[in-house]
């Protein structure tokens, strides 16, 4: 049987969503499972996901004592029901709380294919949300736990129901079922409870674009508008309200005058960019399938006139625009116009490449692959020592031949083996990427090492032999609070002596060891220095050199109790005192 015949067998009827499903699946699990928590977006959400949990406030979004108060709280609710059926919210694992995204991005794989359904045939939608879910960015996304793979489910199924009614439109069919356009506003009810108003802007562009291409508007006011914004309403409202009343209407004022407005006039949070920043990074967000970008710009400027490349680019452009325009840029901004831009790559899969596309092609797909090389050798020379050079010397290689598969099969013009062939290898360079070799640069993950650490030496307030919580200063990264507990101190050196006063343990970076040990003194506050950890803030770009230190009694207090009430091998230590405990846990 060719491969032409299995993949037709692959795509019919509900196999075809359920294969761009499973591929979704298989492209974000590695990721999901090996990666540690990411500073900081989200270890934030996580967080604030954890204390909903722990509080049973499932209204309010609190990070510690500080209100949260950016995005919507479906994401939370999200979070919160898979920790609350597949784990325990002191355990601290991350995976739950990113299964969300992970099933976000299998929606938008399915949707992607039943969006695609209505222009094309059964093949070329699988292969379009076989793209969609195996594409560097959603499979990325996939496994982070934040907001954007969820967003890209909502804003693919609802651009997907409302590409059915145009298709339906411009083959002078009735209007589609009820069930459609009620699967259009739930999608759309359900991305702003995550992510505000993205998904209804991205479907006004859409709409305000086919206006001004084909000068029709009757179809569009079926779409079910007034039961629609009722049920936006129903779904939404009833969060929107309860917010209101327990912040007083502080929420909203902080959301969009904190949040939306400074990314609509600068680079927020120091996330800016010029015009065409989003194009330029195209190469990595879509890899592998940059290899066939020049040819869908190909076909989409050939085949304009056909409806489902020009729901495509009514969908894929102004947005995209839109996003290049604003000021504040980031990489996954972009990620809710990819099933559009995968449907044009899909359909020119089938089509006979020129040679000026091929080239450029396998250009793009050359550079993105010899970046993501870069970085793993990179990342390994920097942070990672003997036993991972096999593992950034096999993912180096996989990205390298990801590019010489593609320019090699789409010269000889074999557009499904080279399909097949980029995307296993593709896929199998981000597996490798961030299933093996990043979880491996113990020096970028901190947080989840001084847990160990404190878990090791006996420390963890929940082994239940020192009191908590911890108190820490000079790293304050939320991906330590997640993984220490809501309580832990984020203070100054004057914090971490009264909590080694109160018996409490404390870390301290290096930055803060001379007013610690000077307050130390001061207060004649007597500390065990137990280990070191040396590390990487790649948020702040900083080198970090962590102790955790004991606190034991006051020599005042050792001298009302027993002597042999103080181990002999243990007594206070002087801060200068340079003990063999203290080094560092690599070693």
């Amino acid at each position: 049987m060719s491969l032409e015949s299995r993949l037709d067998m692959l795509a019919k009827g509900w196999r075809g969503p359920l294969v761009a499903a499973v591929i979704a699946f298989l492209c974000g699990l590695p990721g999901l499972m090996a990666m540690p928590p990411i500073d900081r977006d989200e270890a934030r959400f996580s967080q604030a996901t954890a204390q909903m949990l722990e509080s049973d406030d499932y209204v309010a979004i609190n990070f510690q004592d500080r209100p949260r108060d950016k995005k919507p709280v479906g994401i939370h609710w999200l979070q919160a029901a898979s920790v609350a059926l597949l784990s325990d919210v002191e355990n601290r694992d991350i995976w739950p709380y990113r299964l969300p995204s992970l099933i976000g991005a299998m929606l938008a794989a399915v949707a992607c294919v039943w969006g695609a359904r209505a222009f094309w045939n059964e093949r070329t939608a699988l292969l379009a949300g076989a793209m969609l879910g195996s594409g560097f960015l959603l499979s990325t996304e996939a496994f982070i736990a934040k907001t954007d793979a969820v967003l890209a489910a909502c804003t693919t199924i609802a651009l997907a129901a409302l590409a059915r009614m145009y298709a339906r439109h411009r083959a002078g069919e009735g209007p589609v079922s009820w069930r459609t356009k009620l699967i259009l506003w739930v999608a759309v009810a359900v991305g702003m409870l995550v992510k505000g108003p993205v998904v209804l802007m991205v479907l006004l562009l859409t709409l305000a674009a086919l206006w001004a291409w084909d000068r029709e508007v009757r179809w569009m006011k079926d779409i079910g508008w007034g039961w629609g914004l009722v049920l936006i309403l129903g779904i939404c409202g009833p969060w929107a309200l309860a917010i209101s009343v327990a912040t007083d209407g502080a929420f909203w004022g902080s959301a969009i005058g904190g949040d939306l407005a400074p990314k609509l006039v600068g680079g927020h949070e120091r996330h800016g960019g010029p015009i065409g920043y989003h194009l330029l990074v195209a190469p990595w967000t879509m890899f592998p399938w940059i290899l066939l970008v020049p040819a869908a710009v190909m076909l989409a400027w050939k085949q304009r006139g056909e409806p489902g490349v020009r729901f495509a680019l009514c969908w894929l452009i102004p947005t995209w625009l839109l996003f290049e325009i604003l000021p504040t840029k980031l990489p996954h901004y972009t990620l809710p116009t990819h099933a559009a831009a995968y449907w044009l790559i899909a359909a020119a899969v089938m089509t006979a490449p020129q040679r000026w596309s091929r080239i450029a092609g396998v250009a793009l797909l050359g550079l993105a692959s010899l970046v993501l090389a870069g970085i793993a050798v990179y990342g390994m020379t920097e942070y990672g020592d003997g036993p991972d050079l096999i593992w950034t010397l096999l993912t180096a290689a996989v990205f390298l031949a990801t590019a010489i598969a593609g320019g090699w099969m789409i010269y000889r013009r074999t557009n499904l083996q080279t399909v097949l062939a980029v995307g296993v290898v593709g896929a199998l360079g981000h597996a490798l990427l961030v299933g093996q070799l990043m979880p491996r640069l113990e020096p970028l993950w901190l947080a989840p090492r001084l847990a160990m650490a404190l878990k090791r030496t006996g420390l963890d307030p929940q082994v239940g032999r020192t009191p908590g919580p911890i108190e820490t200063a000079g790293y304050s990264e939320p991906s330590l609070v997640f993984a220490l507990g809501s309580r832990t101190g984020l203070g100054g050196p004057e914090d971490a002596v009264r909590a080694l006063s109160e018996g409490r343990p404390a870390i301290v970076e290096k930055r803060e060891q001379k007013a610690f040990l000077a307050l130390m003194k001061a207060q004649g506050v007597p500390v065990d220095p137990i280990t070191r950890l040396k590390g990487f803030n790649y948020v702040k770009g900083d080198e970090m050199d962590l102790t955790i230190y004991r606190g034991l009694p006051r020599a005042t207090d050792l001298a009302r109790q027993p002597a042999a009430a103080t181990p002999a091998s243990r007594g206070p230590v002087a801060p200068n005192v340079n003990r063999e405990a203290l080094k560092d846990e690599e070693e």
